[in-house]
C-alpha cells in the first residue's frame, strides 16, 4: 500500500468550488459585525471612540510586530 495514490474524489472537486462562497460568507458576516460594532461605538461618544482606535492601533502594532518577529527566525 506503500507509494499508491487515489485518485482525487468528485466531492473535492466540490468542495474546491464552494470555498470561495464560503470566504465570501464569512467575510461578509465580519464586514457586517464591524460596522455594526463601529456604529455603536461612535453612539458612545468621542472619548470611547479615541481610546477604541489607541488601542486597535496598539494592537495592530502588536500583531504586526509578532509577524516580523516569526518571520525573522525562520
Amino acid at each position: 500500500m506503500l507509494g499508491t495514490r487515489r485518485p482525487p474524489l468528485a466531492g473535492d472537486a466540490l468542495l474546491g468550488l464552494l470555498f470561495p462562497f464560503w470566504q465570501l460568507v464569512i467575510g461578509c458576516f465580519v464586514l457586517v459585525v464591524l460596522v455594526a460594532g463601529t456604529a455603536r461605538l461612535m453612539r458612545r461618544g468621542r472619548t470611547r471612540m479615541g481610546n477604541a482606535m489607541l488601542v486597535i492601533g496598539a494592537f495592530i502594532v502588536g500583531v504586526t510586530l509578532l509577524g516580523v518577529l516569526a518571520g525573522s527566525r525562520g
